[in-house]
């Protein structure tokens, strides 16, 4: 493992990714990528009494689906690096309470799959284990009920606001294996370009995620070219052309090569999620859905995971603050 250029550091002998789940909710399961999850649910509560609690329910039975699927033994997994958008990531330590393995509650916004990713993949290599579990998730009713408004007052989404997916994706790294691997990691910095709509993440996270594409182009010597794919998490439309545009300006054209898992899981048409997909399980549950099953089947055999977050809550947004951006970048190859 070594450090190379400015934030990127590059594994010398990259870590695997043994296999994912992904469960995922009603109006997900009516997107285009539905048959590449594990699960589809038939309601936002799947029997619990609240949203909070489904969302436990859904990183919790995720989490076992892909220790089931894996082979692996939950007792020789190392670590578990998870977590969620609600306060205290209660979503991720409640629903893993009985999980009884080493626990690594994180928070990256809508950045949290990859920062798990990130960190799973640097103790693995660092020697500190052989198995790490990484997993995220978000609800689109708990999300909007802490960060917006309470759904029942009906409020008006502008057209520049996402819609949260409810769902989990998980992952299991492993030290050694066949691949897909995990070559690089570029974790990102804090980006605030004084954005303050809460309705407009898209924008608010893009800069952070030119930001952290730019120098892991630099750090690494590599191209946009390089890539089959290149994949932001939570970008959506709005943030997605924005993207594109400021790439342009630096020099990179992304056009052909590039989308966004918040573009990708919703039809924007059919399903009237304006600007598209967002939160913790949007990127964890299409990566961990369709993009490992382009990996598996070799149609995809490079692509850089990029997923963005905005790190704000209720508090600061009353307060006036602007929102801070995220973006973290794992390259994934076979």
């Amino acid at each position: 493992m070594q450090k190379i250029g400015k934030q990127t550091v590059k594994f010398d002998t990259p870590p695997t990714i043994l296999q994912t789940a992904s469960i995922v909710g009603p109006k997900e399961a009516d997107g285009p990528l539905a048959s590449c999850f594990d699960q589809c649910l038939d309601d936002e509560f799947w029997g619990e009494k609240s949203w909070e609690k489904a969302e436990s329910k859904i990183i919790k039975e995720t989490v076992n689906m892909v220790i089931a699927k894996s082979g692996i033994p939950s007792e020789q997994i190392d670590y578990c690096f998870a977590g969620d958008l609600l306060n205290q990531c209660i979503s991720s330590s409640f629903g893993l309470r009985e999980l009884n393995i080493p626990f690594f509650g994180i928070f990256g916004a809508c950045s949290t799959f990859v920062e798990a990713l990130c960190m799973g993949s640097v103790f693995l290599e660092g020697g500190a284990g052989n198995y790490a579990l990484c997993a995220a998730s978000s609800h689109f009713c708990s999300a909007e009920k802490q960060f917006r408004f309470p759904l029942e007052l009906g409020n008006q989404r502008p057209p520049s606001s996402q819609w949260t997916v409810t769902g989990s994706g998980a992952a299991i790294v492993a030290k050694n294996g066949m691949g897909p691997y995990i070559t690089h990691i570029t974790p990102g910095k804090i980006v605030d370009m004084g954005i303050k709509d809460a309705n407009n993440m898209g924008a608010a996270m893009a800069p952070a995620a030119l930001d952290t594409l730019l120098t892991h182009f630099k750090d690494t010597g590599r191209s946009p070219s390089y890539y089959d794919a290149i994949l932001t998490g939570d970008l959506g439309y709005v943030g997605k052309e924005i993207l594109i545009e400021m790439a342009g300006t630096k020099g990179y054209n992304i056009k052909s090569n590039y989308n966004d898992c918040g573009v990708l899981i919703f039809d924007k048409e059919k399903q009237d999620t304006h600007s598209g997909g967002s939160g913790c399980a949007c990127c964890a549950t299409v990566f961990s859905g369709h993009l490992f099953k382009m990996l598996q089947q070799k149609k995809y055999k490079k692509i850089l995971l990029m997923a963005t977050g905005a790190l704000t809550n209720s508090t600061t947004a009353q307060q006036g603050e602007s929102i801070p951006g995220i973006a973290h970048a794992v390259a994934i190859e076979l």
